[in-house]
C-alpha cells in the first residue's frame, strides 16, 4: 500500500510541475545573402545573438509559460527579398486585428493575459545585418559581423558590431561598441532609466548631441563645442564631424552618458 501511495504522489507531483512551468522549443536554420537583414520580433523574452562560424543562420526560440500554454504562441518565419523576419505570434487581444508577421513597419502585435516568455538565441553569419526587437526582455550580442539595431522597452541592451549600431529602450541601460565610423545620417541611442556607454573607433568623425537630466556626460574624445558648456547637455563635434554628414543623438533622463575611445 505504501508503494502505491508513493507512486501516486510522484505522478501527481510530476503533473503539478508540468502545469506550473511548461516549455517548448522551436528551431530554424537558413541562409540570406550578405547585406540582407535577419529581423527578430519578440514581445516577452530576451534576445541573445552570437556570430555564426559559417554562413548559416541558426535560431532557437525557447517558449516557457506558467499559466499560459506555450503552444498558443507560434513562431513564424517569413523570407522576403530583403532577408528574413521571425516573429513570436501571440493570441490576439483584438479578434478584428489578428497579430501578424511581415516585413516592414506595418505589422500588428498585442498581448493580454498571456505569460509565455519566448527567449531567442541566434547565430548570425558575417555580413548579415541584425534587427532585434522585444518589449519585455534584454537584448545582448557578441561581436556581430555587420550592423545591429536593437529595440526593447523593459530591459538593458548590450551590443557589439563590426559595422554601426543603434539602440533604444525605456527601462534599462545601453552599452554599445561600434566597429565602423563610416555611417550615413544619425545614429540614435536613447533610454529613460539607465546610462548610455558608447565605444567608438579612434577615427570617428561626427556631430554629437547628448542630453541627460539626472546624470553627467563624459567623453574620451576631444570635442569642438557648440553653444553653452554644461555637464548635462552637449552639442559638439568629434574630428571633422560638422562636414561628415554623420551625427550621434544620445538621450537619457536618469543616467549618465559616456563616450569612450575603443582600444
Amino acid at each position: 500500500m505504501k508503494h502505491k501511495l508513493l507512486v501516486i504522489f510522484i505522478v501527481l507531483a510530476t503533473g503539478c510541475l508540468s502545469a506550473s512551468a511548461q516549455s517548448k522549443e522551436f528551431r530554424w536554420n537558413g541562409r540570406v545573402a550578405q547585406g540582407q537583414t535577419l529581423e527578430i520580433r519578440g514581445i516577452n523574452g530576451s534576445i541573445h545573438a552570437e556570430p555564426a562560424s559559417g554562413g548559416e543562420i541558426e535560431v532557437v526560440a525557447n517558449k516557457e509559460g506558467r499559466r499560459s500554454n506555450p503552444d498558443e504562441v507560434q513562431i513564424k518565419v517569413v523570407e522576403h527579398a530583403g532577408g528574413v523576419v521571425i516573429c513570436a505570434i501571440y493570441p490576439s487581444s483584438n479578434p478584428n486585428r489578428p497579430n501578424d508577421c511581415r516585413p516592414g513597419p506595418d505589422w500588428n502585435s498585442s498581448v493580454i493575459n498571456n505569460d509565455v516568455n519566448v527567449n531567442f538565441t541566434l547565430r548570425v553569419p558575417s555580413g548579415v545585418r541584425l534587427n532585434a526587437k522585444t518589449i519585455n526582455g534584454e537584448i545582448e550580442t557578441g561581436l556581430i559581423g555587420s550592423d545591429v539595431e536593437a529595440y526593447t522597452v523593459n530591459g538593458s541592451i548590450h551590443l557589439a558590431a563590426t559595422g554601426h549600431a543603434e539602440a533604444k529602450t525605456v527601462n534599462g541601460s545601453i552599452y554599445a561598441s561600434l566597429g565602423s565610423a563610416d555611417w550615413d545620417g544619425t545614429l540614435d541611442f536613447k533610454t529613460v532609466n539607465g546610462e548610455i556607454v558608447l565605444n567608438l573607433p579612434v577615427d570617428t568623425s561626427t556631430d554629437v548631441h547628448a542630453e541627460t537630466l539626472n546624470g553627467e556626460i563624459s567623453t574620451d574624445f576631444p570635442l569642438t563645442m557648440q553653444g553653452r558648456i554644461s555637464r548635462r547637455r552637449l552639442n559638439g563635434t568629434i574630428g571633422g564631424g560638422s562636414g561628415s554628414g554623420r551625427s550621434l543623438d544620445l538621450k537619457t533622463i536618469n543616467g549618465s552618458i559616456r563616450l569612450r575611445r575603443a582600444s
